[in-house]
């Protein structure tokens, strides 16, 4: 059965209002992903609110705000809401799209603090039928280099068919991995917990990068860590 849901955050920023209003409005696929046919905004009103809804039928709909405040020091506080309506398994649903908020904003805060005012290439890929048992991001933790041990700031070092990538750990939880590199935003989703498979998706911001090609080497990286 249908059931409203609602999500607020409050979270400080390296930035100023501009900056975030920028990054929350035009430059999703910096630290979120990219939104080409987004509606148009119920509230526009730079830097300090952003508004935007979608209505369907049968009373559903989706409608994210972001209040935007200056604080001292070059700062900002913003204000986040998401609200809606789940269709199906209500309680899988609210707990997916908090934690993935939760990754997302902190994402956000990683680009305005260390790539601000940056374009990125976003590149996604999903992983093998494989990476959806339960266990899958153990898996993963292992092929980075990841143990129980493993903490924020930890340099990891990946083997790609391409090249090697240095990084350090940003962010570390059961449920998502983000590293940080010299040139870029390496974001990976356990969405084994909530019935898909470990995803990646990243944010390049070397403007020599090539999309397809990093796509490529990616998904064969995914595919040989659960080729087990």
């Amino acid at each position: 059965m249908p059931k409203q849901f609602e999500i607020r955050r409050e979270v400080v920023l390296p930035a100023t209002p501009e900056q975030v209003f920028e990054a929350v409005t035009t430059g999703q696929a910096n630290w979120m992903f990219p939104i080409p046919a987004a509606p148009a905004p119920q509230a526009w009103e730079p830097p300090g609110r952003f508004a935007v809804r979608q209505d369907g039928e049968d009373g559903w709909f989706n409608a994210l705000e972001y209040l935007i405040e200056a604080r001292e020091g070059g700062t900002a506080v913003l204000r986040y809401v998401h609200s809606g309506v789940f269709t199906d398994n209500w309680d899988d649903q609210y707990d997916g799209a908090s934690k993935h908020t939760d990754f997302y904003l902190h994402t956000l805060g990683q680009y305005l603090d260390h790539f601000a005012g940056r374009s990125a290439t976003y590149v996604s890929v999903s992983g093998p039928d494989s990476s959806q048992k339960p266990d899958a991001m153990e898996t993963l933790k292992r092929a980075l280099g990841l143990t129980g041990e493993s903490r924020e700031g930890d340099a990891v070092r990946i083997d790609l068919p391409d090249g090697r990538i240095d990084a350090v750990v940003d962010y570390l939880n059961p449920y998502f991995v983000g590293l940080r590199g010299p040139e870029a935003l390496y974001r990976f989703f356990g969405r084994n917990h909530f019935g898909g498979t470990v995803d990646a998706a990243h944010h390049l911001f070397d403007e020599n990068t090539g999309g397809e090609k990093a796509e490529q080497s990616w998904r064969s990286w995914l595919e040989e860590v659960f080729a087990g």
